[in-house]
């Protein structure tokens, strides 16, 4: 067995280290902050194989020209001359076609279902965090998403994944404690959902007595290497030789990169959510408010709305007007719900890795005989994490 070093503890580098450690390799996992203050610990929880639908998508790129016209719209670029971004930017809508969508769609879902089913299995082994396994809601307004909706449900389908599909009283009859505005919704009965920051330091807590190092609050600066292979990583705090090293943080991760000399497209996508504590009316099913793409999470007795798409760079400040458009699309859709607006202090921004075909970089990288790359899932990296853990440990081990 071998001794792995992962940079990064998110959910992708800890469900990593949670099966190289299962298979018996020595793990250090290396993170920049304290592993409970990252894109993983706030994102909307949801484990959705219902999310089979890459970023890129025919007419994403004409409708985020108009959204980009607006800071508090759901997709904002922040215009900049910026080569990486003009770059990802051309790939991007180059990727943007129905042919890649039919092509990369049964990729994303083998890894969704295949996550899914390990998450499950987790939850057995991790009891210490909120999951539960009632589905997750598509809502719309309009006719026009209705039928996109139903589209996307048939197309579910025949991924053999179960939908249920309601009018308007067939959803409020599902959510008895508010009011919901809608013309009717699409239910993905296999997803579920779970509160991200539990599972987080469950696994934290899990992997610091199963024997991994746990390397916090430590900047990685370079790394030695000796006969195509990556010996140690460098970091502010020393040296840490890896016989097998991960690269899995996020979007920092091409800069990370970037030091072994790789070029990777990808940007960072900033979402912010809101957690409401002590909800006495709360909502029963978790759901995607669909023209206004903002996702509704009810966590026992809190409430998560969150959303938005801002390619902004790294450690832009935070808008609150882009936290207040979610608000107001919670309000439209559940005019009921008794949810006050919180302070700027109690809003969170979380940056989420975006590549450009909205497949996320998953494998060994041929310029390092031992370097295996783990990132770029977007919004999607709760959902795929188990799985993406679980292919890291496969690769490593050299198991088929």
């Amino acid at each position: 067995m071998s001794q792995v070093t992962i940079v990064g503890g998110g959910i992708i580098g800890l469900c990593s280290a949670y099966y190289l450690q299962k298979a018996g390799h020595e793990v250090t996992v290396i993170e920049e902050g304290t592993i409970t203050d990252g894109t993983s610990f706030g994102n909307a929880g949801y484990v959705s194989p219902s999310h089979f639908t890459p970023l890129a998508t025919p007419g994403i790129v004409a409708q985020g020209l108009r959204w980009m016209m607006s800071s508090s719209s759901p997709f904002y670029i922040k215009p900049r001359l910026n080569l990486d971004l003009i770059r990802w930017g051309m790939t991007f809508w180059k990727k943007a076609t129905a042919e890649k969508v039919k092509q990369n769609a049964p990729h994303l879902n083998n890894l969704l279902q295949f996550s899914r089913k390990l998450t499950g299995e987790m939850r057995n082994e991790l009891p210490g965090f909120f999951m539960e396994e009632i589905g997750c809601f598509m809502m719309y307004k309009t006719e026009k998403t209705e039928q996109h909706e139903k589209h996307l449900g048939e197309e579910a389908e025949k991924f053999g994944l179960k939908t249920k599909f309601f009018d308007a009283a067939g959803v409020q009859t599902l959510e008895p404690n508010v009011e919901v505005s809608v013309r009717g919704g699409v239910l993905y009965t296999d997803d579920c959902h779970l509160h991200p920051g539990q599972w987080m330091r469950s696994l934290k807590e899990h992997l610091a007595k199963a024997g991994v190092k746990l390397q916090l609050e430590t900047s990685v600066a370079g790394f030695e290497k000796t006969n195509n292979k990556v010996a140690s990583v460098i970091t502010d705090k020393g040296k840490f030789p890896c016989e097998e090293l991960v690269l899995a943080n996020g979007s920092w991760l091409p800069l990370t990169a970037a030091k072994l000399g790789i070029d990777l497209l990808l940007q960072a996508g900033k979402g912010y959510s809101m957690t409401f504590e002590n909800i006495s009316k709360n909502l029963r099913y978790p759901a995607i408010l669909v023209e206004r793409r903002t996702a509704m999470t009810p966590l026992g007795n809190e409430l998560r709305m969150g959303g938005t798409m801002e390619i902004s760079g790294l450690n832009s400040p935070t808008l609150v007007k882009r936290a207040a458009a979610i608000y107001a699309a919670a309000k439209a859709y559940y005019p009921t719900l008794q949810a006050e607006f919180p302070s700027a202090n109690k809003i969170w921004r979380g940056f989420r890795p975006v590549t450009p075909d909205g497949l996320p970089y998953i494998g060994r990288h041929s310029k390092y005989g031992n370097l295996t790359i783990a990132g770029g899932h977007a919004m999607i990296g709760i959902s795929c994490g188990a799985g993406t853990g679980k292919i890291v440990q496969q690769l490593i081990s050299k198991q088929p």
